[in-house]
């Protein structure tokens, strides 16, 4: 087996008193997805904001590909900032509420990063875009604004937006939760068809049953440490840990 795509070492993070994240550990193979769960509070999205550096951890190591960062040595100015900016270059975000710029057309959102960020031709990021639109289905779509979409439409316009980066590692922060209930199925269907496809994702959601059914390892989220990891067969089929089987629980069964 090939070097982790995916590998984060020790990773710590406080907002004031409130010890978000106090050692977490995982690997992620390319071409896998992860699924984290956990209650809230436990530091799930806090881990994919690490990941893509829009949390900056207090210490520990990340690596995605060939880039490793050790926050915990981090140098200070410009060069501290250029290591964070190729360590969020390797991921891709989606976010819960789509975060779309609502003055721009749908093609414009997903251009966006290409160009003004990564600086790559007009006409190409573009043309890739078009492409991007047809797979998640929203070629003709391109021209409108995101107030004309729904919001199941809105978040596949935010998963071609994170695709066109050409990450090495897609991040979904609980992509279907702000979505009406007969808008979810349209979301997990790209995010299933972009797990086939061999793209490498990590995805925060309650949605236990499509996790059991897409993804390749479970990561159980609590008091900011990972309670326990598998494949999903074991984490959700037959968790070993207590806190695991509550939390499983709760949600599978709330009444």
């Amino acid at each position: 087996m090939t070097d982790p795509l995916v590998r984060v070492r020790g990773i710590t993070k406080a907002f004031g008193d409130n010890h978000v994240l106090r050692g977490v550990d995982f690997t992620a193979q390319a071409g896998t997805t992860t699924t984290i769960l956990g209650p809230s509070g436990s530091g799930k999205t806090t881990i994919l904001r690490a990941l893509n550096v829009l949390e900056t951890p207090d210490s520990g190591t990340i690596g995605i590909g060939d880039v490793e960062v050790d926050f915990g040595a981090l140098p200070r100015g410009k060069a501290g900032r250029a290591a964070t900016a190729r360590l969020r270059a390797q991921s891709g975000m989606v976010f819960q509420s789509h975060n779309l710029f609502p003055h721009k057309t749908v093609l414009e959102n997903v251009i966006e990063g290409p160009v003004q960020v990564q600086k790559r031709p007009l006409e190409e990021a573009i043309a890739e875009a078009r492409v991007l639109l047809e797979q998640v289905g929203l070629a003709e779509k391109a021209d409108q604004h995101p107030f004309q979409l729904s919001g199941g439409q809105q978040q596949r316009v935010g998963i071609a937006r994170a695709l066109a980066l050409k990450p090495k590692v897609v991040l979904f922060d609980e992509p279907t939760s702000a979505l009406d209930p007969e808008l979810v199925g349209e979301v997990l269907s790209v995010i299933k068809d972009l797990t086939q496809q061999g793209w490498t994702t990590m995805i925060v959601t309650h949605e236990i049953r499509f996790a059991q059914q897409v993804c390749d390892q479970v990561l159980f989220l609590d008091g900011g440490v990972v309670v326990e990891s598998g494949p999903p067969a074991q984490v959700i089929g037959d968790p070993r840990e207590e806190r695991t089987r509550q939390f499983l629980r709760r949600i599978l069964d709330p009444a």
